[in-house]
């Protein structure tokens, strides 16, 4: 095993556009980078249960069963269609300061409270809804795993690059996500910006039932 090797890949898969970095650039526009990073623990969790699924060898069950492999999918996809809709009817302006809001001040008229504990659980339904991470851990992990060395080991130490990489990604995301924060400066823009957020989880869910094995 070389794990110098797949740090490049890790960063590469750990930055590919889906829901969980949706998330993260969703996060990094309401709350912070700050915020962002710590929720990607959820993220984190999620993806280290499945790191333990593959290392044990239930992935590849998961993977090889075509009924395992739907019922995550549409769970998956019925959380994304959820928040779709939730974010897409929702008013919450909270946490941007508003040039239309009365005196310039945040829509609520309080400072935003982020609930960091909401955050986190989202991102870890995000991930362990979502079977291309099965994909990911059962097909791609065993590629860099050296039937010569202790399996458990090589395991950890991938798993803990890979799961590295995911608060690399987050940061990226957040930060583009705090910039385009900037921008939003009317109650309009932060309907807009609801929108588009439902758009994307609701389109995130169709292509998620679209996806095969």
């Amino acid at each position: 095993m070389d794990a110098l090797l797949f740090v490049p890949v890790a960063i590469a898969i750990s930055l590919t556009p889906g829901p969980n970095n949706f998330c993260g650039l969703n996060n990094g526009i309401r709350a912070g980078v700050g915020p962002a990073m710590i929720a990607t623990v959820g993220r984190a969790a999620a993806f280290a249960i499945f790191l333990t699924v593959s290392a044990v060898g239930l992935g590849a069950m998961l993977l090889a069963s075509e009924a395992a492999f739907t019922a995550v999918k549409w769970v998956g996809a019925a959380y994304l269609f959820w928040l779709g809709w939730k974010a897409w009817h929702s008013r919450e302006f909270s946490g941007l300061a508003l040039e239309d809001a009365p005196g310039g001040a945040q829509a609520s008229g309080q400072p935003a409270q982020v609930h960091l504990r909401a955050l986190i659980t989202q991102e870890f339904l995000l991930g362990i809804t979502n079977p291309k991470a099965i994909i990911l851990f059962a097909a791609i992990f065993p590629q860099f795993i050296d039937p010569a060395q202790p399996a458990a080991r090589q395991f950890l130490v991938l798993g803990s690059i890979y799961l590295g990489s995911e608060f690399v990604s987050t940061a990226v995301y957040a930060s583009f996500g705090r910039q385009i924060r900037r921008f939003i400066r009317t109650s309009r823009g932060v309907a807009r910006l609801n929108k588009a957020t439902g758009g994307f989880f609701m389109g995130a869910g169709g292509l998620l039932l679209a996806t095969n094995r």
